[in-house]
């Protein structure tokens, strides 16, 4: 990410919101607003919705470095902790929506 956006956009991993894993994982939010294994494609998904403009990298998370995984970069709302919930409630709804059409 650019230094020019910095303070504009936030980074975030799927394991930012991940309920599943634990705060020394590297959760940020509370489990109880977490998303339990969110995938790239539902996080990308949920921003778009908040009109956040995600973009998708592909990066090491610095905590598993050996471990190829991707990241989203998304315009901030408020607190990174902010956007990491709205982001998660959107993912939730997302999810029952898709429950819903199934049955």
């Amino acid at each position: 990410m650019s230094r020019k956006l910095a303070g504009r956009r936030v980074v975030l991993w799927p394991v930012n919101i991940d309920a599943a894993a634990s705060r020394g994982e590297g959760r940020k939010i509370p489990a109880r607003e977490a998303v339990r294994r969110p995938r790239v494609e539902e996080i990308v998904e949920a921003a778009e919705r908040l009109g956040l403009n995600p973009v998708v990298e592909d990066a090491r998370y610095p905590r598993r470095w050996w471990e190829q995984r991707q990241r989203i970069i998304v315009d901030k709302k408020g607190s990174k902790l902010e956007t990491l919930k709205m982001i998660a409630r959107e993912v939730k709804k997302i999810r029952e929506e898709k429950t819903r059409r199934r049955q």
